[in-house]
């Protein structure tokens, strides 16, 4: 029998890719002011810079987009999507918003006040930025093993059930909630274990406080369950799935991710009096409650994506194309974080170009080189993204993480083949890379926009083999 795990789909539309120079890469570089989130989509060959809603929807996907009911109060799109949640989750209210960041804005506005805390295994940029913008504090009690990128440990991404229970016990009212990431996307798209999540789920009632979720690669994470955890091989993933949601209070969802979409986001909760503050807030800022800011024919994509996500076929491919990719690398000697995770490959920017202080950004330098070589766009997750502003000069971030993130259903086998041509002719020549000063910078999610200005490296040779 074949041992090749192989796309489990065909393709039925295609798009043409640009197609670049060097000499251009460089002037659209500069013109982006070294940041490649300024960089149009027709500059860029292969886009790795996230999963956010940049993957191919399925052809059950569109042809649910043609039913879509558009209704602005009462959409029986609605009605199928919160179907479909509540089957899967349990959760009794289903409130859909325009993107993830929408249901954590609208879900701490109505559980914090200012000075509360929320104790999270990691929390991603916009949720810290949300938490942080409140008035709360965002606090990351990931386990010691998730700091070095070199550890093989399988669920990197638990948290520190001892420090759990040290800061609820110390902390008292101010804890608002415990929140677990799953999968980890700050640390390397690490997974959680079962028994981490449902021991943090009793830490958080014991204390009587709400136990939610990050789920926006709810899926992915299962897969690993099932492939990494004692006793968890025979079940199926949307098992596994139903179990985990099945310990929350709530949880949000950037559907741009495991809910194959394009657009869109979930919070769901259990609690009335919390819906009913959540519903007033979506009316204000997002929409009606039965589309949230969505067009009918997004509610109807999103109820058929969560239903493909936990397709096993599906998620053996998803997983086994990032393996691919890190497995390549691994074999050229590129420093990674360790095990290959779900969405995406991260390289240890911080020991691909140690001649770079980490107050000048290796993982930026790194992804620029990515683009100016083969026209391929990752994203530095580090210190420009997590780092702290000082006097002399950033604080670095725990670690400095390049992600190349694997759009879902997108890309092929050649294409990876290619990101290993790019990646390892940009680690031949690593010694000569150089830092960055930024120039420009916005308080609140400074990566997104910062300008940058490339600085002359000490040595050619330092830091080369």
């Amino acid at each position: 029998m074949a041992r090749t795990i192989i796309e489990p789909f065909r393709i039925k539309m295609t798009e043409p890719l640009p197609l670049t120079t060097r000499p251009q890469r460089e002037r659209y570089l500069a013109d982006a002011k070294f940041n490649v989130f300024k960089l149009r989509a027709s500059q860029i060959t292969i886009d790795l810079l996230t999963d956010s809603g940049t993957g191919a929807m399925s052809a059950a996907q569109w042809a649910a987009m043609m039913t879509g009911d558009e209704t602005y109060a009462g959409s029986e799109s609605f009605y199928q999507l919160e179907a479909v949640v509540r089957d899967l989750t349990g959760m009794k209210h289903v409130i859909p918003t325009h993107q993830g960041r929408a249901s954590e804005h609208i879900l701490f506005t109505v559980a914090l006040k200012p000075g509360d805390v929320v104790l999270a295994n990691a929390h991603f940029d916009t949720t810290r930025a949300n938490v942080e913008y409140l008035g709360g504090v965002a606090q990351d009690l990931v386990i010691a093993e998730a700091g070095d990128p070199r550890n093989e440990h399988p669920f990197k991404g638990n948290i520190d059930l001892n420090r759990l229970e040290a800061e609820l016990r110390s902390r008292g009212d101010k804890v608002a909630m415990v929140l677990m990431t799953i999968t980890n996307n700050r640390g390397g798209g690490q997974p959680v274990s079962l028994a981490n999540l449902k021991a943090a789920h009793e830490l958080a009632h014991r204390f009587g406080k709400l136990f939610f979720l990050d789920a926006a690669r709810f899926a992915e994470n299962c897969w690993l369950i099932k492939q990494r955890e004692p006793g968890q091989s025979s079940r199926s993933a949307r098992e596994i799935a139903e179990e985990i949601f099945g310990l929350a209070d709530g949880f949000t969802m950037s559907c741009k991710k495991d809910g194959l979409v394009n657009i869109g986001g979930l919070l769901c909760l259990n609690d009335d009096a919390l819906a009913d503050k959540a519903r007033s807030l979506l009316i204000l800022t997002e929409g009606f409650p039965t589309y949230g800011g969505l067009a009918g024919r997004d509610l109807a994509a999103l109820a058929q994506g969560l239903t493909e996500v936990l397709d096993e076929g599906y998620l053996e491919y998803r997983l086994a194309s990032v393996r691919y990719f890190f497995n390549l690398l691994d074999r050229l000697g590129v420093p990674l974080m360790r095990p290959a995770g779900g969405h995406a490959v991260y390289i240890d920017a911080a020991q691909f170009a140690p001649q770079i202080p980490r107050w000048e950004y290796p993982g930026v330098s790194l992804v620029n080189e990515l683009y100016l070589e083969g026209g391929v766009r990752a994203v530095e997750v580090g210190t420009l993204m997590f780092g702290r502003p000082g006097a002399l000069h950033d604080e670095p971030a725990a670690l400095d993480l390049v992600r190349m993130t694997f759009p879902r259903r997108t890309y092929t086998q050649s294409h990876v083949d290619y990101l290993g041509e790019v990646v390892g002719s940009v680690f031949e020549r690593r010694h000569r890379l150089a830092g960055l000063n930024i120039t420009r910078q916005s308080p609140i999610l400074r990566a997104f926009t910062a300008e940058l200005e490339p600085l002359k490296a000490e040595t050619p040779a330092q830091g080369g083999r």
